[in-house]
C-alpha cells in the first residue's frame, strides 16, 4: 500500500508539477483553470473562491468526515494545454474535475472523459447534451439575453445593434441573440447593425460608425477580457451615449477598475441572482444560501464578483452529490444524482437539472443589473426574468 501510494504521488507529480500530494484523510477534486496567460484574471478569482468554499465546507463536517481538498492546475488560457492536463488527471481516475473557465477549454477537455469522470465547466457559455457527463455553470448566454432584451423592451427599447467577437464566445453569443430576438415577444425588437471584431484587434472604430449609422437604441456588446476593453473605448471615443449591455463574463471588480475611464455611462450586465440586491423577492432558500455566501467571503476579506459565483456553485452542487451519494461514489452515481437533482436553492437560483439538464438554471434566475461607478458595485434594477421593478 504504501508502495502504491509513494508511485502514485510520483507519477502525479512528475506530470502535473504539482505540489505536495493530497493527505489520505482528504477529499480531492482537480482543478482546471487559467492562472496564467490572457483569462488568468478570472482564473485566479475563481481560485480564490474555491479556496473559501473549500474552508466554508470543511467548517460544516466535510465529506464523509474528510477534508475537501482542491489542487489546482494552470491551463495558461491555451485549449491545447487543458486537454494534457485534463488526459494526465484522468489517469488518476477521478470522479470529479472542475474547470476550466473558457468555452474553448472546455469544448476541448469534454471528449477526453470517456464517460468515466464527471467534469463541471465554470463556463456559461458551452452546451453540453443531456446525459452527458460534462455540466455547466449558471444560467446560459440566451438566458442572459433574453432577460436583458426583456428589460429594455419593457424601457421601450426596440432597436438593437449587436457586436461580437470571432472566438467560441462571441459565436456562442451570436446565436443565441438571435434565437432570443426570434422568439413571439421579441416580434417589435429589431436588429439594425451587426458587426464582429477579432479579439486582437486594437480597434474598433469602423464597426462601431456602422452601428451608429444605423440609429439604434442600445447595443449589446458581448465579448470579455481585454476585447471589450477595445469595444468600450470604441463607443466611448465615437461619443456615443446609449446603454450598452454586457456579458457577466465582465463583472468583475478588476475589469471594472481597469476600464473605468472608457465605460459607458449605461452599462448593463445581465446576471444570476448572486448580486447583493435591495428590493428584489428571491425564490425561497436563495435568500438563506446567498447568507452563507457573503458571509464566508466577508470573513476571507474578499468581495465576490462573477468569478466567485460561476465557481462557488458548481463546487456546492458536487459537495452536496459526494456527501449524499455513499462514499466512494463512482462518477456515473454522481451524474445522474446531479441529472435528476430538484429544488436545490444556491447562491445564484434554485437549481433544477430535470427542467434544464446539465445546467439546471434557466432565465427564472437572471436578473438585470447596471454598474454605478459612485458606489463602485452592480445595482440589481429588475425582478427576475428582467421583468422591470415598476
Amino acid at each position: 500500500m504504501r508502495h502504491f501510494r509513494e508511485t502514485a504521488a510520483g507519477l502525479l507529480g512528475a506530470a502535473l508539477a504539482l505540489a505536495t500530494p493530497a493527505a489520505a484523510e482528504d477529499t480531492t477534486i482537480h482543478v482546471v483553470l487559467p492562472l496564467t496567460g490572457g483569462a488568468s484574471f478570472l482564473g485566479k478569482a475563481e481560485q480564490k473562491a474555491l479556496e473559501v468554499a473549500e474552508k466554508t465546507v470543511a467548517d460544516s463536517g466535510g465529506i464523509h468526515g474528510r477534508r475537501l481538498k482542491f489542487v489546482f492546475h494552470d491551463d495558461q488560457t491555451k485549449p491545447q494545454v487543458a486537454v494534457q492536463t485534463t488526459n494526465e488527471i484522468l489517469a488518476t481516475k477521478p470522479t470529479v474535475i472542475l474547470g476550466s473557465a473558457l468555452v474553448a477549454t472546455c469544448n476541448a477537455m469534454a471528449p477526453a472523459l470517456r464517460r468515466a469522470t464527471v467534469m463541471y465547466c465554470l463556463s456559461p457559455g458551452v452546451r453540453p447534451a443531456a446525459g452527458d457527463f460534462m455540466f455547466t455553470s449558471s444560467s446560459s448566454t440566451a438566458d442572459l439575453a433574453a432577460a436583458q432584451i426583456r428589460y429594455w423592451r419593457s424601457r421601450g427599447i426596440t432597436k438593437l445593434a449587436l457586436i461580437t467577437s470571432t472566438d467560441a464566445s462571441g459565436q456562442d453569443a451570436v446565436r443565441n441573440i438571435r434565437e432570443v430576438l426570434a422568439q413571439a415577444e421579441n416580434a417589435d425588437v429589431k436588429l439594425v447593425a451587426e458587426v464582429t471584431f477579432n479579439p486582437g484587434d486594437v480597434s474598433v472604430a469602423a464597426q462601431i460608425q456602422r452601428i451608429a449609422a444605423a440609429e439604434p437604441q442600445a447595443i449589446v456588446a458581448w465579448s470579455t477580457g481585454a476585447a471589450i476593453g477595445t469595444v468600450f473605448k470604441g463607443i466611448v471615443d465615437a461619443g456615443l451615449d446609449l446603454p450598452v449591455a454586457t456579458t457577466d463574463g465582465n463583472m468583475t471588480y478588476e475589469q471594472m477598475a481597469q476600464y473605468a475611464s472608457i465605460l459607458p455611462k449605461q452599462l448593463y450586465i445581465p446576471s444570476p441572482l448572486w448580486p447583493r440586491h435591495a428590493g428584489v423577492k428571491l425564490p425561497e432558500g436563495v435568500e438563506a444560501a446567498q447568507k452563507t455566501f457573503f458571509a464566508a467571503f466577508d470573513a476571507a476579506g474578499v468581495k465576490p464578483d462573477i468569478a466567485a459565483a460561476l465557481s462557488w456553485d458548481p463546487a456546492m452542487l458536487v459537495v452536496h452529490a459526494l456527501r449524499t451519494l455513499p462514499d466512494g461514489a463512482s462518477a456515473e452515481q454522481v451524474r445522474a444524482f446531479l441529472a435528476d437533482l430538484q429544488g436545490h436553492a444556491l447562491t445564484s437560483g434554485v437549481y433544477d437539472f430535470r427542467k434544464v439538464p446539465q445546467r439546471g438554471l434557466d432565465d427564472t434566475s437572471v436578473v438585470v443589473t447596471r454598474w454605478e461607478p459612485t458606489k463602485q458595485t452592480w445595482d440589481v434594477i429588475s425582478r427576475p426574468r428582467g421583468l422591470p421593478l415598476d
